[in-house]
């Protein structure tokens, strides 16, 4: 077991590192990373489209990236946004590490982006353990995953710089409990702000693209408690 341990930890160790050089990397060239996190069905890249279409209007240098397992519909559906995106499968692994980021990035992203939205495979587990070199880490949950998904996945939340709630629209259709999560969301990630989206109905509609502009910017993320006490 104890072998097993030290493995893992030498595993995110290396990742770790090439986080911090690909994040400064990416900060000399006036760059910032922000990481999107979720269970598969979340409504992840719908939202992600519509924060693009509206980077693309208001002349933001935005880029994407999207891992999954298997098939390019992500990057398809969101290049209908007009900006650079890229499609990384994954071939099983079912995660993104920085090491695989800043490969794919190399010779692709424009020089003069602002943002990189990094849309990462559909999964609360395994990414949450990855640095990717982000300076936002966003967690999302749709209404129909159930208000306790926080306490189901508590590195996932925990480690967040913000909480988003997406198809909203819904809400009452299925019952959800918005107090019981936020007071879950806490519970993990003291401070965290929840913010609630829509992109159908268009709920909360460029609130994701702001807070990035707002790090790239230099304003202070959420720091997360758990972040802290990580070694």
């Amino acid at each position: 077991m104890c072998r097993v341990v030290d493995l893992q930890q030498a595993v995110l160790a290396k990742n770790d590192a090439a986080a911090h050089t690909l994040r400064a990397e990416l900060a000399a060239r006036g760059t910032i990373v922000v990481n999107l996190l979720s269970s598969p069905g979340s409504g992840k890249t719908a939202l992600l489209e519509a924060e693009l279409l509206l980077a693309r209007e208001r002349g933001v240098r935005v880029a994407a990236l999207t891992a999954d397992l298997a098939t390019e519909n992500d990057a398809e559906r969101l290049a209908r946004s007009g900006v650079p995106v890229k499609q990384v499968l994954t071939d099983g692994l079912c995660h993104l590490e920085a090491g695989m980021l800043a490969g794919h990035l190399d010779g692709w992203l424009p020089e003069d982006t602002r943002l990189l939205f990094v849309e990462n495979v559909g999964n609360l587990v395994c990414p949450a353990s990855y640095d990717l070199g982000e300076s936002l880490r966003v967690v999302l949950a749709s209404v129909t995953e159930g208000e306790d998904k926080p306490l189901k996945y508590p590195t996932a939340f925990g480690l967040a710089h913000l909480v988003v709630v997406t198809k909203t629209d819904i809400a009452d259709a299925v019952g959800f409990d918005e107090a019981a999560f936020r007071t879950h969301v806490q519970q993990v990630n003291p401070g965290v702000d929840v913010i609630l989206t829509s992109a159908r109905a268009g709920q909360g509609a460029g609130a994701l693209l702001d807070r990035a502009l707002a790090a790239a910017d230099g304003t202070p993320v959420h720091a997360p408690v758990m972040a802290q006490a990580r070694p």
